[in-house]
């Protein structure tokens, strides 16, 4: 990991001087893992330089972009006065269905995909009560106009890369590692009195679900897995911390979650999250379909030495075969789980192997500074090296974007 440099050290922009960096993002009190990274960013950004959250004007233009209406204005702008924009979503279909009217919709989706494409258009606009699942709608991100627009395109995973490239081959990709910050834990005993307060038994193994409860977290298939081991292994517990995205799948949650050996607690801010995330003795953190995106749940969870149970896919490429723990997707999935979840459980120094090895990673490659380092390079180069963009017009007409 590079040190940190002082000022006088950091590349400098246009005129050999330090750029001023405008920063766009959803920060506190918004509840979304972007604003958590976009905070630690932004005060690694601040070591190295002048950066203003949203400015009237700037030198260089950082937008943070992901999949809901938190994000619509930083669109309008990334697309209105290109910059460098970071895809935490690779997959913008779900936001072009939250804001576009179906004419809209439709004109996006043909001018990223030709108009042999617009009865297809047609027909997921018509279906998007099933977008959350379907994957259909994960199939086609619909990136092509904010990755033409944008001075340089930062993601986390080659996967995204693949997806923004596919969009736009022209487009300067750079891959940052999703960042961590290391936080202060609670103590044993403030652990301990947490697993009590939960109705956890003595020498339980207690895994963990955290964040936005969305079909995509496999929620449905990990009760199904508890439920399968659950009379075997009593030993086993679950923790579902977070709240539900959808009413149709917490309804359809409810009964297993009733009558299964699960705990359950709302969406944890702050030191609550790591309260939680300290007293799981592992994290069940599926993904499918994907949206090309790097779970922060996921780095958190490896940065404190828990084992994390990911679904095997590309997004996972960067992570070393045995830092985390693959599940299988498709039909292999309930198997998979299953068995992992018993391997973990019977045999302590599996789990204890397996977060040692994911803490060690996430150290020595997601640090802060490295990532702000990163950053600050290439918002510089983009400074010093852009020419005047031409206005361009937001989507389609018709469009509330």
């Amino acid at each position: 990991m590079r040190p940190e440099r002082s000022h006088a050290e950091v590349p400098s922009g246009a005129g050999g001087r330090l750029p001023e960096v405008g920063f766009w993002a959803p920060l506190a009190p918004a509840r979304t893992g972007v604003a958590d990274y976009a905070a630690a960013l932004l005060a690694d950004l601040r070591k190295r330089g002048r950066v203003e959250v949203a400015p009237d004007d700037c030198d260089v233009a950082l937008y943070h972009l992901g999949n809901n209406a938190q994000h619509a204005a930083i669109y309008r702008r990334a697309l209105e006065r290109p910059g460098v924009v970071v895809l935490h979503d690779a997959v913008l279909n779900h936001f072009y269905l939250g804001q576009l009217d179906e004419a809209s919709y439709c004109e996006e989706f043909v001018y990223n995909y030709g108009e042999w494409s617009r009865e297809m258009a047609r027909q997921l606009w018509r279906g998007r009560a099933a977008s959350g699942s379907d994957r259909d709608y994960f199939d086609f991100p619909m990136l092509r106009r904010v990755a033409e627009r944008a001075l340089a395109v930062v993601v986390h995973n080659p996967a995204a890369a693949e997806m923004v490239r596919r969009h736009s081959p022209g487009a300067r990709i750079v891959e940052i590692p999703h960042l961590f910050v290391p936080p202060e834990l609670p103590a044993e005993h403030a652990v301990t009195r947490f697993r009590r307060c939960l109705g956890v038994p003595e020498g339980a193994f207690l895994f963990g679900v955290f964040g936005y409860l969305r079909e995509t977290k496999r929620l449905m298939q990990v009760l199904g897995a508890l439920a399968t081991v659950a009379h075997e292994f009593p030993q086993i517990v679950l923790l579902v911390a977070g709240d539900f995205a959808s009413s149709d799948l917490e309804r359809a949650a409810a009964p297993l979650l009733a009558w299964l050996p699960v705990r359950r607690v709302p969406y944890l801010p702050g030191a609550e999250f790591w309260l939680a995330a300290s007293a799981v003795d592992a994290c069940i953190n599926l993904r499918y379909p994907s949206a090309g995106e790097t779970s922060g749940i996921t780095i958190r969870l490896m940065g404190i030495g828990k084992p994390v149970l990911v679904t095997d896919s590309p997004e996972q490429a960067r992570f070393p075969e045995d830092a985390l723990i693959r599940v299988a997707p498709g039909a292999g999935e309930h198997a998979s789980l299953c068995a992992h979840m018993i391997l973990l459980t019977s045999i302590s120094e599996v789990a204890r192997a397996v977060g040692q090895r994911g803490a060690a990673h996430i150290q020595s490659r997601h640090g802060v500074d490295l990532a702000g380092s990163l950053y600050w390079d290439l918002l510089c180069e983009c400074c010093a090296s852009s020419p005047s963009a031409p206005q361009l017009s937001a989507p389609s007409r018709g469009s509330r974007l």
